[in-house]
């Protein structure tokens, strides 16, 4: 019995300062909802501004909020919530890939793959050898601390990961379907192929490099590349099938709405399970859920998941840009790099003109060799595009910061000087980047494309995702297309060595309709079952209009 007492007084004893923490835990939450909040609000009243946007709106406000808890803590913090690596990797980063790969507009992605891949994949390998190469020569004249050849590395990695929001929310895709598909196309790819080339950076050991071991580590990418992407593949065909095979919308379209959104997550977090690419196995995922699983729910269920999945990934991006505001004033980082602060912005500064030039280096020479290939005027990629695309990929963000924070912090915390300045250094770059670079967008692009129209809302369309309103290649175009004599038909050798992406789309589009649609659905392949009362009559079918 005295030892129950006793066992009680202590418990007692402890509840008050449990109580206190969970008070500030409660009190910080309600804070940075109503944070969000805010971003949302002065988002929609500043969309028609021309130099604001959604992502510079909540750095702003991040960087208010940040200068408010320095006064109140009297210079001891500037934030509401503590960093964690697993916030952005695990419950952040997979919404806002997968909502992209969602919502691909997949006929130009397709149609344009080859140009993307060039960009996304070869391009940001270009990039971040000349970024590895610039920062390997400068930092070694600045005292900022010893980094070896895989921190060299990983840098140029982090900073080869764009962020393309800003252009994106003035480009409109009706009105330039190459340059939009191109900028969000090369987007996607492009943090894709950053994450697996850091990913595989980390994973190798680069303290005894020669021919054997670059072999290794080239092969490595391609390795975590392909079956990243098969296990993508793999988890939305699943997917489809079982919802094709087991009509939950008979009984419930939430359990079709709670199927797709956990299958997609379990594909990223198989991905991390098996030390795979995760962004790359959820953004196919995306990609196959949008064109099989998605035809396969409910109407209901089919407008719910839409908006669901483009309102967590607005919701990731917009915490992960209020959360850098505040961060930027993290008074520790900044205290272990005050006794040089000319060191912090030299170092800031040459960031800012190697992913500039990095970016140059291959926007312009891959441009070049893509327009080679073409015979069709409009498909060819003028200089003023050229310009919106390299413009497009130097603001850096949610990707860069995360990876930066995995590879020179532990626990949100920096304990070597050398780590300090380059977490400072890359939030002085995604902040410079996203204000300076994101408010000269608007004016730039209505410089270079004066008869750009505001861009539509992507969700316009009541009955499918922005990607889902043509399929792949659509028959019409591809009849209007083998009509033009000048063209070798795609079934033919010289088809295919002419035009080997109209070649493969015909022969794609063959195989999907004759096997993959039948098995897995699709839009014309599913029988219509009622999943609401809304629901009485069966749709048009969209791919007999």
């Amino acid at each position: 019995m005295t030892m129950l007492t006793s066992l009680l007084d202590s418990f007692v004893s402890k509840m008050p300062s449990v109580s206190a923490s969970d008070h500030a835990s409660v009190v910080s939450l309600n804070l940075f909802v109503a944070l969000l909040c805010a971003c949302i609000v002065l988002g929609h009243l500043l969309e028609e501004n021309r130099w604001m946007n959604e992502s510079i709106t909540a750095l702003l406000i991040g960087l208010a909020t940040g200068v408010v808890i320095l006064l109140i803590s009297n210079g001891k913090s500037s934030h509401l919530l503590v960093f964690s690596e697993d916030l952005f990797f695990i419950y952040l980063l997979p919404p806002i890939i997968f909502n992209a790969g969602f919502q691909v507009k997949k006929k130009q992605f397709f149609r344009n793959f080859v140009t993307i891949m060039l960009f996304g994949a070869i391009g940001t390998v270009i990039s971040c050898t000349v970024i590895t190469l610039g920062v390997t020569q400068f930092f070694k004249k600045l005292d900022i601390g010893t980094f070896d050849l895989g921190d060299y590395l990983a840098i140029g990695a982090i900073f080869a990961a764009t962020d393309s929001v800003c252009t994106l929310q003035v480009l409109n895709q009706d009105e330039t379907p190459l340059l939009y598909s191109l900028v969000f196309g090369e987007g996607v790819v492009n943090d894709a192929t950053s994450v697996v080339v850091f990913n595989a950076i980390q994973s190798f050991d680069l303290t005894h490099l020669n021919h054997e071991a670059a072999f290794r580590l080239l092969g490595n990418f391609f390795y975590l590349f392909l079956l990243s992407t098969l296990l993508g593949v793999a988890t939305g065909l699943i997917s489809a099938y079982v919802i094709k095979k087991l009509y939950f919308g008979r009984h419930s379209t939430d359990r079709e709405v709670a199927l797709m959104m956990l299958m997609a997550y379990l594909s990223y977090m198989l991905a991390e399970l098996f030390d795979l690419s995760g962004i790359l196995t959820v953004f196919f995922c995306g990609i196959v859920m949008s064109h099989y699983t998605w035809h396969n729910v409910t109407e209901s269920s089919r407008i719910t998941t839409k908006h669901t999945f483009a309102t967590l990934s607005f919701l990731a991006e917009t915490f992960i840009f209020l959360y850098v505001g505040m961060d930027a004033l993290d008074i520790d980082k900044w205290r272990s790099v005050s006794d040089s602060p000319g060191t912090s912005v030299a170092v800031s500064s040459i960031l800012i003109g190697l992913l500039m030039l990095g970016r140059a280096a291959f926007v312009f020479p891959l441009s070049f060799l893509s327009n080679l290939a073409k015979k069709n005027q409009s498909e060819k990629i003028d200089f003023k595009m050229q310009v919106v695309i390299w413009w497009s990929g130097l603001m850096r963000g949610a990707v860069s910061m995360a990876l930066a924070y995995n590879k020179f912090t532990s626990a949100g915390k920096t304990d070597l000087r050398g780590n300090a300045i380059m977490i400072t250094s890359t939030i002085t770059v995604c902040l410079f980047s996203t204000v300076v670079f994101g408010m000269l967008t608007k004016p730039l692009i209505r410089f270079l494309l004066p008869h750009q129209k505001a861009t539509t809302s992507f969700l316009s369309d009541g009955n499918t995702p922005k990607s889902i309103q043509i399929p792949l290649i659509d028959q019409d175009s591809f009849i209007e297309f083998a009509g033009n004599h000048n063209v070798p038909r795609p079934d033919s050798i010289r088809g295919f060595l002419t035009r080997p992406t109209r070649t493969v789309h015909y022969y794609w589009r063959q195989f999907d309709d004759s096997f993959m649609r039948p098995v897995f659905g699709g839009r014309g392949f599913v029988p219509f079952v009622p999943g609401s009362p809304t629901e009485r009559d069966p749709p048009t079918d969209l791919s007999r209009a």
